[in-house]
């Protein structure tokens, strides 16, 4: 028995293509991106391409099997793996870190983890973010959530039956309207004003904490999965200081102070509720993958964060898979 093929897979071209970050270095050796990771969950396997090319970036990705907000128990892989790091607190919010094997004794890159709605207590995450420290990275998932993730998505419960009956099949339509709205909810609540003052925090707190990866790799650097996927975004603007600080945006005013990138890079994949203006401030290098024809992540904003990013002639890749659905590649 062959084991499953990945839903997708990096254009054979990928491998000759040049870096959009000079002198490119692995993890561990200096600042850079260094290597390419992109992993593919199935149920029972965990598919890992690694191209140790230092003509390639690499802040990316370990993608999931599954939409972003499916229960944790439909996520889990059989594989049995466990994660190897600790939920732990970064300036009072609640963080998992997990560290590659020989560190401090070698040094790291620090990598900061944005995940889907899911959050820091799903095993699949963690699994996701350890998979970065194998590779060299220091990594820091923070509870981007303040203790809130998406509804169910820690339900141990949520299994659907093969064959259910008549009256299973309405209470499935009713369960699903529900948490529908409650989705709709819990999106009402996850704003900018809530979420980056979070990361803001866990920011200033991981340069005190580990300051030697941060100098290692010149900068922080972060990757974001669906929901994080924005806030990616905003880390590596420059954007004015209160927006920054996570504070309503007020009507434009000379002379207003900005605040610098907080990334040195970033990379996000098949990210949710980006618009438009998420785009027009990045500074940092950004790659993304995107799946072609995403309701959440519309053609004309992939689209248009492509012409900013030439036009402004910041240091971008963004690769689009089709034939296959959010969340699944």
């Amino acid at each position: 028995m062959t084991d499953p093929q990945p839903a997708t897979k990096a254009p054979e071209t990928d491998a000759a293509e040049g870096s959009i970050f000079p002198n490119d270095t692995p993890a561990q050796t200096g600042p850079s991106m260094g290597v390419y990771i992109l992993v593919f969950q199935r149920p029972g396997v965990v598919l890992t391409e690694s191209v140790r090319n230092t003509a390639r970036p690499t802040v990316l990705l370990v993608g999931s099997r599954a939409p972003c907000y499916l229960p944790e128990a439909e996520l889990q892989t059989a594989s049995g793996a466990a994660p190897t790091g600790e939920i732990s607190k970064i300036a009072d919010v609640d963080v998992y870190i997990t560290k590659p094997s020989d560190y401090p004794h070698s040094p790291s890159k620090l990598l900061l983890f944005l995940s889907s709605g899911t959050g820091i207590h799903s095993i699949n995450n963690q699994l996701q973010a350890d998979q970065y420290a194998s590779e060299g990275f220091l990594v820091v998932m923070p509870d981007q959530f303040g203790g809130d993730p998406a509804p169910n998505s820690g339900n141990p419960n949520a299994v659907q039956e093969a064959h259910p009956s008549v009256i299973e099949q309405v209470k499935l339509v009713a369960t699903e309207t529900v948490q529908s709205f409650m989705l709709d909810m819990w999106l009402a609540r996850q704003t900018p004003e809530k979420v980056m003052p979070i990361l803001q925090k866990v920011v200033e707190g991981a340069k005190e904490e580990f300051a030697d990866a941060v100098a290692n790799g010149g900068g922080i650097y972060a990757v974001g999965y669906c929901f994080g996927g924005k806030y990616v975004l905003l880390l590596g603007s420059e954007l004015p200081d209160a927006v920054a600080k996570g504070q309503a945006q007020k009507d434009e005013e000379q002379g207003v102070v900005k605040a610098k990138p907080l990334i040195r890079a970033g990379a996000l994949a098949h990210a949710t509720m980006v618009t438009k203006h998420d785009i027009e401030a990045v500074k940092s290098p950004i790659s993304m993958a995107c799946v072609e024809n995403d309701p959440l992540f519309p053609d004309d904003i992939r689209e248009a964060a492509q012409k900013n990013l030439e036009e402004k002639q910041i240091k971008h890749e963004i690769k689009v898979y089709p034939g296959v659905p959010h969340g699944q590649w």
